[in-house]
């Protein structure tokens, strides 16, 4: 019997291992068993989407028969009043996730280095790799990413793009937007900054500098999934130079953005109140995991996201341990994977339900570790 074989891949996706960035709370749940209670891991907003936003998908859930606007041309009007920019320097896409993807693919050559730093958002890093692009990384100092020292490493290695992420992830530290403004003033011209921005609702006034889409070499990304609450819509949007934005249209999936998305994200845009409203509660929250910290022992990194890094005082094997020991009892964090960050583990803000099923967990397997 003759066997058939499939025709090669290439030699980039060969040399490429299997890996997803994030293993999600239904896999594991479906590897051990454990039902998921409170779901403080993946950095969601549990309050959801704005009511508003809801009504809108409600009411146009008859019409997803129809594709989104190729175009996101409403979504794209609305988000240029809301910020202070033009329509052109705004493209929309499947997430910031997505937009990385293609930002890599539009500025990255075979070979190509990219800096970052070691420990930071891993999804970024699969793009690069997928890509074809070397990874060169600094550590963090302080827990933070260092402005500086991406800057030397990105002349050193005459580097394509830099990315940076404030608030970063996942220590949830950021820098004051003065700092940020002078990483971007230095960046060299033929460098590509791409500054992540996920969480900038969610941190203190002044730490984001101000929009300046004229310059060509800033990408500034954006997203609905976090203090909009629409993770599973998928909606991020990408903010620069009009010639940069422009490329976009060159590579990206026209239809990418469901109409669903698309009307959801114009209704939660224009709801600003619920937006405040969600702000207060990660606040209060954040408080919470605060408190549980202390009772506990541990130290929590002040956070300007709607998570916080928790130091657990040893190395990543204890906190693995912490992590999979909460699983235990239904509670779901995360950690990061490089030391010397993975010596905390990460809590997202939760429900005060949540938060207090950890507060009961969390005692009980610290206690059987020691």
């Amino acid at each position: 019997m003759r066997f058939m074989t499939h025709p090669p891949f290439t030699a980039l996706i060969d040399s490429l291992p299997s890996t997803v960035p994030f293993v999600g709370p239904e896999a594991l749940t479906r590897r051990t068993g454990h039902a998921i209670a409170a779901r403080i891991g993946a950095n969601e907003n549990v309050f959801g989407p704005s009511p508003r936003a809801i009504a809108a998908m409600q009411a146009a859930a008859g019409e997803v028969w129809q594709y989104g606007d190729p175009e996101n041309h409403d979504l794209k009007q609305a988000l240029a009043s809301h910020l202070c920019v033009a329509p052109e320097n705004i493209t929309i896409g499947e997430g910031i996730d997505g937009l990385f993807g293609y930002a890599v693919r539009l500025f990255l050559n075979p070979g190509d280095a990219v800096a970052t730093s070691l420990g930071a958002y891993p999804t970024f890093n699969y793009h690069v790799a997928g890509f074809g692009g070397r990874l060169a990384t600094t550590p963090y100092v302080n827990d933070r990413e260092d402005p500086e020292s991406l800057l030397a490493l990105a002349r050193r290695e005459d580097a394509r793009i830099i990315y940076f992420a404030n608030p970063d992830n996942p220590m949830a530290t950021c820098w004051p937007a003065a700092e940020v403004q002078r990483l971007i003033d230095a960046t060299p011209e033929s460098t590509m900054l791409m500054l992540d921005e996920a969480y900038g609702e969610f941190a203190p006034p002044g730490t984001m500098p101000p929009l300046d889409a004229t310059r060509p070499n800033v990408l500034r990304f954006r997203t609905f999934s976090k203090a909009y609450g629409m993770a599973g819509l998928r909606v991020g949007y990408c903010i620069g130079h009009r010639d940069v934005i422009g490329a976009f249209d060159r590579i990206r999936n026209h239809f990418g953005m469901t109409r669903l998305a698309q009307v959801a994200a114009l209704a939660a845009l224009a709801d600003q109140d619920w937006l405040a409203q969600v702000q207060r509660k990660v606040g209060l929250a954040r408080e919470q995991i605060y408190t549980i910290a202390s009772a506990n022992g541990l130290a929590a990194l002040p956070s300007a996201a709607n998570f916080v890094a928790v130091d657990c005082g040893r190395d990543g094997t204890f906190a693995r341990a912490v992590v999979d020991g909460l699983l235990e009892h239904g509670v779901f964090i995360r950690m990061p994977g490089v030391a010397p960050l993975n010596r905390c583990v990460r809590i997202s803000v939760g429900t005060e339900a949540q938060l207090n099923r950890l507060a009961t967990a969390l005692p009980e397997v610290l206690q059987r570790l020691a």
